[in-house]
């Protein structure tokens, strides 16, 4: 049975770090690009960061570069962002999602979700 466990979301000041894991099982998660979507109320899906499991390649959304890192544990079939400078707009329910093959968009091409963790960004 495929698997994607997202977690480490939370409630957190602004400026404050949180790092969510995306903890994956019954697929080869070498083959599969993971990627981290947010959602937040009233607002469209949008992408946050991904990874190429692979070659560690790695992306990241003009909002969040310099602040979130993308990291994969491929022994823990794992993959965590790190999420540093967190501002109220950062707000949202987190998703990963993986892709066979490479990271891509949009979000409506993954073959894979988690359940999503909710991250909040108090001002």
């Amino acid at each position: 049975e495929v698997q994607l466990q997202a977690s480490g979301g939370g409630l957190v000041q602004a400026g404050g770090s949180l790092r969510l894991s995306c903890a994956a099982s019954g697929f080869t998660f070498d083959d599969y690009g993971i990627g981290w979507f947010r959602q937040a109320p009233g607002k469209e899906r949008e992408a946050v960061s991904g990874i190429n499991v692979s070659d560690g390649t790695t992306y990241y959304a003009d909002s969040v570069k310099g602040r979130f890192t993308i990291s994969s544990d491929n022994a823990k079939s794992t993959v965590y962002l790190q999420m540093n400078a967190l501002k109220p707009e950062d707000t949202a329910v987190y998703y990963c999602a993986a892709l066979k093959g490479e990271y891509g968009q949009p979000w409506t091409i993954y073959d894979y979700w988690g359940q999503g963790t909710q991250v909040t960004v108090s001002s």
